[in-house]
């Protein structure tokens, strides 16, 4: 859990958003694609797309771009090659294990760029299930602002949580609450209907098994890795199983 919330907390310090905006509305556009086509293409009666959909429209996807992918989803509007999802594994500088999903309408396609990413930045990629086992996938409902923690321990059992984690991001306070994947559409009600302000509804892959980083030079390296994959247009989620003390991720900052 932590290197993933070291990672994102370093993705969000060296954010270059108006560069990538065009990039997360094609991810999170081919998502509703593949939602709408492994379901209903109604939101209402679909939580992966419905899921998909308010991820959307936090990003500031016009609401046309949402409807037309929905519709491409649903076969009602002509589209390309159909995407299919891949999970990709392989191995960082030092041996930390990377998970990637991505969605993608050319394997092969996807493969190339994938190795040649980890080629050129001190990784390998891998065979399927080489890293795998090190992690498990959980729903996450990601809730921002001041959380009570005795309530939120309250909601979070009767609701069939697993664990939750109190979090603080950019000065923000808030929480996350896991569950196992069948239970994320029962938790994420339930954090509605107690109030709480969502921030996020996914299902992740978290590390089971950490190692921890403790030299410059290899987090820089594992930082360009994960960000020329993250650049990927078919990449969709990474996931490392790293952790680093708190000078060295100051040290990291500065750099980026």
């Amino acid at each position: 859990m932590a290197g993933h919330s070291k990672w994102a907390n370093i993705k969000r310090q060296k954010a270059r958003v108006d560069s990538a905006r065009a990039k997360v509305f094609a991810k999170i556009s081919r998502q509703i694609i593949v939602a709408a086509r492994s379901g209903v293409p109604d939101p209402a009666g679909n939580f992966q797309l419905r899921t998909a959909v308010e991820k959307a429209k936090a990003a500031g996807i016009p609401n046309d771009n949402i409807d037309r992918a929905i519709a491409k989803g649903a076969g009602t509007l002509s589209a390309s090659n159909p995407l299919e999802a891949i999970r990709y594994e392989g191995y960082g500088p030092g041996g930390i294990a990377v998970l990637i999903e991505a969605l993608t309408d050319n394997r092969n396609r996807t493969a190339a760029d994938l190795r040649s990413a980890f080629n050129k930045n001190g990784g390998n990629l891998g065979e399927t299930g080489c890293v795998s086992w090190m992690f498990a996938q959980k729903g996450v409902v990601s809730l921002l602002g001041p959380v009570d923690e005795e309530a939120l321990l309250e909601t979070s059992v009767e609701a069939g949580a697993e664990s939750y984690e109190l979090t603080e991001v950019d000065e923000t306070d808030g929480a996350e609450v896991f569950s196992a994947v069948t239970d994320l559409e029962i938790l994420n009600q339930s954090m509605q209907n107690a109030g709480y302000n969502i921030n996020q509804t996914e299902l992740r892959w978290i590390p089971t098994n950490i190692l921890q980083v403790t030299e410059l030079d290899q987090a820089r390296s594992l930082l360009k890795l994960i960000d020329a994959l993250e650049d990927l247009d078919d990449v969709q989620t990474v996931t490392a199983n790293f952790d680093m003390d708190e000078t060295l991720f100051a040290s990291l900052l500065d750099w980026a």
